[in-house]
């Protein structure tokens, strides 16, 4: 069974190689500056003392001030997983790099965490919808989601395939 790196073994290892990256602690976790993912990534990846070469997830948590993006990192060889947190503080345009380019696993669960929560990745190589269809107002994850201005509540009236007339009833 994999144990649990804590946030101080792995933020004096982050701070004593990208002293600037760290910016918070926590005992299970480590919050870095979002500008500095990307080096922060390839650090646990190659670093040989953290070896974090598997993607294990990647999500994101609406905190109505901002929002958290979580990782879930694993090193097979040296038999532990860490959580690495990254604070977006703009709820406007949430926007991170994306790390696609150090772990492909990270493909995939980019494009879920912008279909359902609006954090944009750049550099992904092919950021869309995955979930939801092209032109779905709103992100569902994120806490605002029914209370948009105006009392509208986003998305479309019917799921696609769905007759006005027979509420479930699908097309074809």
């Amino acid at each position: 069974m994999s144990r649990y790196l804590g946030g101080k073994e792995v933020a004096e290892r982050i701070a004593r190689l990208l002293p600037e990256a760290v910016v918070d602690v926590a005992p299970q976790w480590v919050v870095v500056d979002p500008t500095k993912l990307l080096a922060v990534g390839r650090l646990l990846k190659d670093d040989p003392e953290l070896d974090c070469r598997y993607l294990i997830s990647l999500t994101a948590v609406d905190r109505i001030d901002h929002f958290d993006l979580v990782y879930h990192l694993a090193s097979l060889a040296k038999n532990h997983v860490i959580v690495v947190k990254a604070r977006l503080l703009d709820r406007e345009k949430p926007e991170a790099p994306s790390l696609t380019a150090i772990w492909r696993a990270a493909d995939l669960q980019e494009c879920e965490v912008y279909d359902l929560m609006g954090i944009r990745f750049s550099g992904h190589p092919s950021l869309r919808r995955v979930f939801l269809w092209e032109g779905f107002a709103g992100y569902p994850l994120r806490k605002d989601y029914l209370n948009m201005p105006g009392g509208v509540k986003p998305g479309l009236p019917l799921f696609p395939g769905v007759r006005p007339d027979e509420e479930g009833a699908v097309d074809g």
